[in-house]
This record gives structure tokens, sequence and C-alpha cells, in this order.
């Protein structure tokens, strides 16, 4: 009996300790060189609001999480890698991976059945390093498109816009 008790706490010490992606993002959101958002949920209507071809791509979501870091050592680069690595061991299945010196690109989601349920995307190059978290109801293969460095790019660009937009509206008449 003693060895069960052991055991179990054990077992619970190792899973509370897992890294998340929320730590991640607490861990780094204050560094230099570093543009961050997430919304809140007082702010979901602004995801409901995003443009068409963003929410074609990714379909509804409940929680998103964005971080890009400019002007990185490549110390501080492999860190980060290691740090996302560590989270997306931590109960994810990796739809895609590339890992070279130059690019290391990371798909990695959480699934129930058939629907994904949280996914994240990390793109380091030598210049920049961008993570994405999102949490809602995904089409696999449309995640997975994402794997391809152009779709990836429109994707960010398409994303980042469409949430600027609809936090900082003009008052201009």
């Amino acid at each position: 009996m003693k060895k069960i008790y052991i055991g179990l706490s054990l077992c619970f010490l190792l899973v509370s300790c897992g890294s998340s992606f929320q730590g991640f993002y607490n861990n780094h959101k204050a560094d230099m060189g570093t543009t961050s958002f997430q919304v809140p949920n007082f702010m979901k209507a602004v995801l409901s609001q995003i443009s068409p071809e963003v929410k074609h791509a990714i379909g509804n979501i409940s929680d998103f999480k964005f971080i890009k870091f400019d002007a990185l050592s490549k110390f501080k680069r492999e860190s980060l890698i290691a740090e996302i690595n560590a989270v997306t061991n931590s109960g994810y299945t990796d739809v895609f991976r590339k890992n070279d010196v130059v690019n290391t690109r990371i798909i990695s989601v959480k699934e129930l059945g058939v629907v994904v349920t949280d996914a994240i995307i990390f793109n380091s190059t030598e210049n920049e390093t961008i993570a994405y978290y999102l949490q809602g109801n995904f089409d696999p293969e449309k995640i997975k498109s994402l794997a391809d460095e152009d779709a990836f790019g429109e994707f960010s660009n398409s994303l980042i816009q469409s949430y600027n937009t609809n936090i900082n509206p003009s008052f201009n008449p």
C-alpha cells in the first residue's frame, strides 16, 4: 500500500510540474524585443469578428495567445526551442516538426476524437521566433496546412492584422 501511495504521489508531482504554453508565455512576455498579446475573456467578441480568411483557416477560437521574439542571440533561440519542446512533450501530438539550423517549425495539437482542441504553432528562424497557442475546435487538415512556410506567413500576417484592426478601432468619422 505504501508503494502505491508513493507511486501515485510521484506521478502527481511529475504531472503538476509539466510545462504549459501559459507558463512559457508568462515567462517571456516581458522579455526585451518581445511582442505579445492574449485575448482575455471580455474580448472574446473580437475573436468572432476576425477576417473570413482567418476564420476559415482555423475555425472557432476560445483562447488565443501570441508571442514574437526579435533580435535573438543563438543561445536565447536555442533556449526557446528547448522550452517549447518541453511544452509540446506534455500531452501534445506533433502534426509537423522541422528542425534544422536556420528554421525550426513545430505544429503540435491536442485532440478530442477527430477535432483538434488545442494547437501550438511555433516557428523559429535566425531573425525571429513566433509562437501561437489556439484553443477551440479546429479542422486538423487546416492546422496541418500551416506546415507550409508561405501558408504560415500568410496566416500570421492575417491573424495579427485582423486582431490589431479589431482592438484598435478608428475614431475618424
